[in-house]
């Protein structure tokens, strides 16, 4: 668990320095993101997804996208050293940080 969750801040900060609309304080703030976008995932993902499950059908898996993008706009607005511009840099950045995230896991 501790192992995904640096692959999860490693992620967060490297989508950080990719995306210009992400503003994030340092590597520290990069866990503290990692840690709360898990546990809201852990409490409130699994509600998004069996709430949203006929979307997640019909569009073949891609309104996940939306669910982690509101996922991340949430832990965004909890945490003060994080910062992101606008929705559409959101879900770029929820994208990328999957991408990245399920590529650091691939690679190990």
């Amino acid at each position: 668990m501790l192992i995904n969750l640096l692959i999860l801040s490693a992620a967060v900060f490297l989508v950080s320095q990719i995306l210009p609309g992400i503003q994030i304080k340092n590597y520290v703030t990069a866990i503290v993101v990692a840690i709360v976008y898990s546990l809201i995932n852990f409490f409130l993902g699994w509600v998004l997804i069996i709430l949203s499950l006929p979307f997640i059908v019909i569009t073949f898996g891609l309104f996940k996208l939306v669910i982690n993008a509101f996922m991340l706009w949430l832990t965004d607005r909890i945490i003060e050293d994080f910062q992101i511009k606008d929705f559409f840099t959101t879900f770029m950045a929820a994208f990328l940080i999957t991408v990245v995230d399920s590529l650091i896991k691939w690679l190990l």
